[in-house]
């Protein structure tokens, strides 16, 4: 099964854990495509009554399901939460941040009640860091942390030309061993002047569906 088949297989079997007239988290990226499109397929009497949405290019994407997008202040906790990874570990511990929407991700997971995350078996990792791990960051504040995660041992690279839908900028950090993920998602995040890493270790995932297994 090629990568493609196995993002569209994931996809497809995460729709069973849809419920009819419910709100639900969707994320961003090629496999949460598929997932979206599913949505759209789904019979009148097991649409769901709205979505909200990580990215303004999943918002996109769902409205032209018909699939009302709703603001979480609006609708409090959420019951499920599908999303993709750039990289995942055994625990389910994950790297997210590829199409810069890690913050926005990272909150509706954090208000879901149920995380799923649907991969094809090249995300699949023993450990963490391979794929560059996005932090976002206050513009003002770029060089200050870049100059804290070398000091971390990472190599951060400025994504350039790159504004996430919040206003702010990426770095990606490479050539990280990530053996205690919860522990580094914790002291990146309290470095002064950024937004979010694209650590998921804290909240992992609750369930992975890989394509084609």
């Amino acid at each position: 099964m090629s990568l493609e088949d196995q993002k569209r297989d994931a996809a497809e079997r995460a729709l069973k854990h849809v419920e009819a007239d419910s709100v639900i988290g969707v994320g961003t990226g090629s496999t949460v495509r598929y997932f979206i499109e599913g949505l759209g397929r789904l019979p009148e009497n097991a649409r769901i009554r709205g979505a909200v949405s990580s990215s303004e290019q999943s918002s996109a994407l769902l409205k032209a399901q018909g699939i009302e997008v709703l603001d979480l202040n609006a609708v409090g906790p959420l019951a499920l939460y599908v999303d993709g990874a750039d990289e995942c570990d055994p625990h389910r511990r994950l790297i997210k941040g590829g199409g810069a929407a890690l913050t926005r991700e990272k909150i509706i997971a954090a208000a879901s009640a149920k995380f799923v995350c649907v991969i094809d078996s090249s995300k699949q990792v023993d450990l963490l860091g391979h794929f560059p791990l996005a932090v976002e960051v206050i513009p003002m504040a770029r060089s200050h942390v870049a100059r804290t995660l070398v000091a971390l041992g990472g190599q951060p690279v400025w994504r350039d030309g790159v504004t996430t839908d919040n206003g702010n900028w990426i770095l990606d950090v490479h050539n990280l061993r990530i053996t205690d993920p919860v522990g580094l998602e914790r002291e990146i995040n309290q470095i002064t002047g950024v937004v979010c890493c694209g650590l998921f270790a804290a909240r992992p995932a609750d369930e992975v569906i890989v394509g084609g297994k």
